[in-house]
């Protein structure tokens, strides 16, 4: 029993080691693989990364070439070809030609009579010379119009139109910003008959109308300054006119306002001193009359020297009148005195001005027998306007 029990644990202990080796000698395969498969994986990135580094120089280098070839066969092939067709047809040249300066040439002379070949000649010409749609009745378009009326079909016309027709239209708006706008409408009309649905058509009949619209304003503007500068004028002249008129009527009134005071100093004098003076005189002749006759004669005061009043600057700016009675004593020596206001209407307003004067003035005293004596007057004074 011990035997057969030492054998059995002899054997599981052998089990268990041969287990023991061959589970460490599967993990020791898995880690292997696992280290292959990396490897490999990183290979075939490796790989992967240059040949995408080795395709993209070359599809540069194929698109390089490919637009090489497309460049050369344009300027080889293509354009060689389309100039060398639209020359045989009559079209426009790749560049247009500065137009000569001078003037249009003349019309050939019976257009209608020519035949297809004939107005196609003529349109080319007028291509290279950039006649466009110009002058009227010597122009591309209306060479290849009468050739597509005689001959609907002919795709040479057609072609040379559809090709043309941008730079007719530069053309017409050339002529449009030039502002000469029967020409622009005549223009605008011959393309229409080329092209009716070109939208381009729009376009230009829009810049037309603009155009058009801006003159219009324009010369509104230009017609209300000249309206502004009559009726600154005519106010300038109505003005100097009224000034004119005005110092007229100052001068005018100045004159008469002279004439006035005039009047008014000569009314301020009163009646009965101007008859005093005027027949001082006579009664001065009188008295020697009677001195040389008898030396004892008697006589009355005469006023030999008046005095005007002098008006109130008041009443003269109200423009106000009155009277004042003033009596007086005429002294011997010929002198007044006493001078007082007896009435005066209105009051206290010329009392003083007429004081003023008959304190001024001088008389021949009175004579009695002979001898000068004193006497007593009275006098009204007259202010008037």
């Amino acid at each position: 029993m011990l035997r057969h029990w030492g054998y059995l644990s002899h054997i599981r202990a052998a089990t268990r080691q041969g287990t023991g080796r061959s589970y460490r000698g599967k993990k020791r395969g898995y880690l292997f693989d696992t280290q292959r498969e990396t490897m490999d994986t990183r290979y075939l990135l490796d790989m992967r990364r240059r040949a995408r580094g080795a395709a993209k120089p070359l599809v540069v280098a194929i698109i390089v070439v490919l637009a090489v070839l497309v460049i050369g066969a344009w300027f080889l092939i293509i354009k060689p070809h389309q100039e060398m067709m639209a020359e045989d047809a009559g079209g426009h040249p790749t560049a247009p030609i500065a137009a000569s300066p001078g003037a249009a040439p003349a019309p050939p002379a019976n257009v209608a009579s020519m035949d297809v070949n004939q107005l196609l000649q003529e349109a080319r010409r007028a291509i290279n010379e950039q006649r466009y749609l110009a002058p009227a009745g010597n122009n591309a378009f209306e060479f290849y119009l009468r050739v597509l009326a005689k001959q609907p079909g002919n795709q040479v016309a057609a072609d040379a139109l559809r090709e043309t027709f941008p730079y007719a239209a530069t053309s017409a708006e050339q002529v449009i910003n030039a502002r000469d706008f029967n020409e622009s409408q005549r223009q605008i009309d011959l393309l229409a008959k080329a092209d009716p649905a070109n939208f381009t058509l729009t376009i230009l009949r829009s810049k037309l109308d603009a155009q058009r619209k801006l003159q219009d304003k324009q010369q509104q503007q230009v017609i209300d300054q000249q309206k502004a500068q009559q009726l600154a004028a005519q106010r300038a002249a109505t003005e100097k006119a009224d000034a004119d008129k005005l110092a007229e009527q100052q001068k005018v009134q100045a004159a008469e306002a002279a004439t006035q005071q005039k009047s008014r100093q000569a009314r301020a004098v009163p009646q009965p001193v101007q008859q005093a003076v005027a027949t001082a005189p006579t009664a001065a002749r009188q008295s020697e009359g009677t001195a040389t006759s008898s030396s004892g004669t008697t006589s009355e005061a005469v006023l030999v020297k008046g005095a005007e009043p002098v008006f109130p600057p008041n009443a003269l700016r109200a423009r106000q009148g009155g009277w004042v009675v003033v009596a007086f004593t005429i002294d011997p020596n010929g002198r007044t005195s006493g001078v007082h206001v007896t009435n005066s209407q209105p009051k206290h307003i010329f009392e003083r001005a007429a004081i003023d004067a008959v304190s001024r003035y001088r008389f021949t005293p009175a004579m009695k027998n002979g001898e000068p004596v004193a006497s007593t007057r009275e006098q009204r004074i007259e202010f008037n306007l």
